[in-house]
């Protein structure tokens, strides 16, 4: 029997098994990796084809099936292209009961993150089936790296792919599946997933935490989440209301006014080493009404609970890091509060003070996560002198206008550090784009320094701009992933829900200054 399917591209990472912290989801697959030989004794059995290059094991079990697997192959017309998928059942001479051939395409340039998505694909394909004993043969086949590298990022995109958040599903995820991975070099390639699986951490928790609904992850319940990092080393503060008064944060405060709880300021570092901190900026608006500048009711506004997406990015990129023991010092400062209309509110006219002095106009009052993040810069630099600074912020609609849900807008002055994050965002497939930094004019107030919003221009642009007052001389980059925080179906590596977006990114960029 023989069906084919074509999937979408996915990504894909590969994991070994490991102790994990997770608030919510069910996640991990489990990964064996071992050398390659000609046992065929599992329930399912994957193997690649590149084109019309045959992988070892492919041409090996060929043979042992009498090429009834040719001929399956032929009468489907699969050429070995990316996104192909044949599938045999009971083959002959094959210990197996169901055997998965699948098309890579060229694999000269495959990068990890094309990788990953191959790996989501093996996830997608096999959901379908309650089969558990998987065995995965890579004789041959490498990306642009090795055999080694396919064989742990492939693991990595099963698992990115696998997760689910089913908090409140009464059908829960199905029971873990079991992977062995025949490879050349098992101990780098279980090495090099370690490290993956450390991401794969971080990415899981963000996703937890942005998917979690409104009410039960506000500003309070995202600290507490913070502080279980404390268990692998992190040192975990966080400033409540009276604090960031009286530090000056005014913008901050005026933002979490609106709410029974409040702002808060939480700091979470990892300090792997004694070098300057690279410190990563969240935004973290748990749940954003517009405030006054209410926003429109219908489906947009239940997203609004994902505004908190680049808090979510830059604690998970800490747990990454903390996890794999990194020699990195990594300081991630996130701003939070929830957008409420209430009494208390802030109003639109209203004028904020920052706490880098300058003062502020609020034309509109859903223009706020510029506001928080203002004071977190400020913070950042004032309390540790960072290296350098990234923010990550769902930041503005203009952005998903300008770039689509595909795309991080970035901006920076400093070329050497767009060039840093674009080649590691083509790296793990979270691409970014940079945008100009520009049209400071249009944020000039009658009666403040500022105003925050800049009628008349770009609006990813001008919040930007705005941004940029509050970081010094400071090497800094902004990340704008509005539109990418949430997914409506799964695809690729990202299952429906919180998506992680910035995790994978961020900590291949992080690594590699390390490196």
């Amino acid at each position: 029997m023989i069906t084919k399917k074509t999937l979408l591209p996915t990504t894909l990472t590969a994991s070994i098994s490991i102790a994990l912290f997770s608030g919510f989801s069910a996640q991990a697959e489990t990964f064996k990796f071992v050398e390659h030989s000609k046992s065929q004794d599992a329930e399912t059995l994957i193997v690649f084809q590149a084109g019309e290059q045959r992988s070892h094991d492919l041409t090996r079990l060929d043979n042992l099936s009498d090429q009834q697997i040719s001929a399956a192959l032929a009468l489907d017309g699969f050429t070995g292209e990316k996104n192909e998928i044949v599938e045999i059942l009971m083959p002959n001479g094959i210990e197996a009961k169901r055997l998965v051939v699948m098309g890579l395409g060229s694999t000269e340039e495959m990068s990890a993150g094309q990788v990953n998505h191959i790996g989501a694909s093996v996830t997608a394909h096999l959901s379908q089936y309650s089969t558990n004993n998987i065995k995965i043969l890579t004789a041959g086949v490498k990306d642009s790296n090795s055999n080694a590298s396919f064989a742990s990022e492939l693991a990595h995109g099963i698992n990115l792919r696998a997760y689910q958040f089913d908090k409140y599903l009464s059908k829960k995820k199905p029971a873990e599946k079991n992977y062995t991975i025949t490879v050349a070099d098992p101990a780098k390639a279980a090495a090099d997933y370690q490290q993956l699986s450390a991401i794969e951490q971080g990415v899981f928790l963000a996703r937890d935490l942005t998917s979690e609904v409104p009410t039960q992850m506000n500003p309070v319940h995202f600290a507490a989440a913070a502080k279980e990092l404390k268990k692998l080393g992190v040192k975990v503060t966080v400033l409540e209301p009276k604090k960031i008064k009286q530090l000056g944060m005014g913008a901050l405060h005026a933002v979490g006014r609106g709410s029974q709880e409040g702002a808060r300021l939480v700091i979470a570092h990892w300090k792997g080493n004694n070098d300057a901190p690279i410190a990563l900026v969240g935004k973290g608006i748990t749940f954003d009404s517009g405030g006054y500048n209410i926003k429109a009711t219908g489906d947009s506004i239940s997203r609004m609970k994902s505004d908190m997406a680049g808090a979510a990015a830059v604690l998970g990129t800490v747990k990454a890091m903390a996890t794999q023991k990194a020699d990195v010092n990594v300081v991630a400062i996130m701003a939070m509060a929830a957008n409420m209309v209430s009494e208390t509110a802030f109003a639109p006219g209203d004028v904020v003070m920052t706490a880098e002095g300058l003062s502020v106009e609020v034309l509109n009052t859903d223009a706020e996560g510029r506001l928080i993040l203002a004071d977190a810069l400020w913070y950042a630099r004032e309390f540790y002198q960072p290296e350098v600074m990234v923010d990550v912020a769902t930041l503005t609609g203009s952005k998903v206008r300008a770039l689509g849900k595909r795309y991080t807008g970035l901006f920076s002055d400093n070329d050497a550090l767009v060039n840093e994050l674009t080649i590691s965002g083509l790296a793990v497939d979270e691409k970014v784009w940079r945008l100009p930094l520009a049209y400071d004019d249009l944020l000039k107030s009658p009666i403040a320094d500022l105003k925050n919003a800049g009628y008349g221009g770009p609006g990813a642009t001008t919040a930007a701009v705005f941004l940029q007052q509050f970081t010094g001389d400071t090497k800094w980059a902004h990340l704008d992933i509005a539109g990418s925080a949430l997914a409506a179906k799964d695809k690729g590596v990202t299952p429906a829900g919180g998506t992680g977006h910035g995790v994978r990114l961020l900590s291949h960029w992080i690594i590699n200054q390390e490196k």
